[in-house]
């Protein structure tokens, strides 16, 4: 059974989305407030965090940035009723894996926890039966530790960046449209937006590129999509 952390200072919208998991067979813990959170998240683990930006006190770029630092394998979906860009792409520079606005359908909240768990348990997998590293270019991907290793260093990723540089390091050289990812990486299912992708690739490569804004490694066909340089 999967372990959900569901953190929301409304108390209507967080015991309705907790009842609602509980009834789908999901095992879940609520918390009112970030700092609630950090609590609960350093006693328990959790496969996916709900994360509410709006919070009193330590809101939830706070709590995001904390657990990113010491977790990069836990799902993070953040939930705002911020309809911003600036807010959903700094959610995802920081670590979550996907964004939901409110108010939403429990029926597209279901979409996302199963794309995201679909992606951790893919990844877990792979883990299990690949004890070798996949090796493309100057890099390494640890599939046990879900890092990439280069130079001797190792780079944390989170769920949704291992999945990506898993799919394009076992297709070096081969154009990618956003579409195509999405329905790789998150499923055909996926109910969300391209910007999804367009931060992700960001994410990365400001762990991978010597410069994110000139990449080597992970490029833009512009007009097309992303490719995947496995011969640099």
């Amino acid at each position: 059974m999967h372990k959900i952390l569901v953190v929301e200072d409304e108390l209507s919208i967080r015991s309705f989305v907790s009842l609602n998991l509980k009834k789908r067979g999901y095992l879940v813990t609520e918390a009112e407030t970030g700092e609630e959170a950090l609590r609960l998240y350093h006693r328990e683990n959790f496969d996916i965090i709900l994360l509410d930006l709006m919070l009193p006190g330590v809101d939830g770029f706070e709590v995001c940035q904390e657990i990113r630092k010491i977790n990069q394998t836990v799902g993070i979906i953040m939930l705002t009723a911020r309809t911003q860009e600036k807010d959903k792409v700094e959610g995802l520079i920081i670590g979550a894996d996907d964004y939901l606005y409110k108010p939403f359908s429990l029926v597209e909240l279901e979409a996302r926890i199963f794309s995201l768990l679909r992606r951790l348990t893919v990844d877990r997998s792979l883990s299990k039966e690949n004890d070798e590293r996949i090796t493309s270019g100057p890099f390494q991907l640890d599939m046990k530790t879900k890092r990439l290793i280069s130079s001797g260093r190792e780079i944390k990723l989170t769920p949704t960046e291992f999945s990506i540089l898993h799919y394009f390091m076992g297709h070096p050289n081969r154009v990618y449209t956003r579409d195509e990812l999405l329905d790789e990486i998150w499923g055909k299912n996926y109910v969300g937006d391209l910007k999804v992708v367009d931060v992700n690739i960001r994410r990365i490569r400001q762990k991978i590129e010597t410069d994110p804004s000139s990449p080597v490694y992970l490029c833009t066909e512009w007009g097309l999509g992303y490719i995947w340089m496995g011969n640099v």
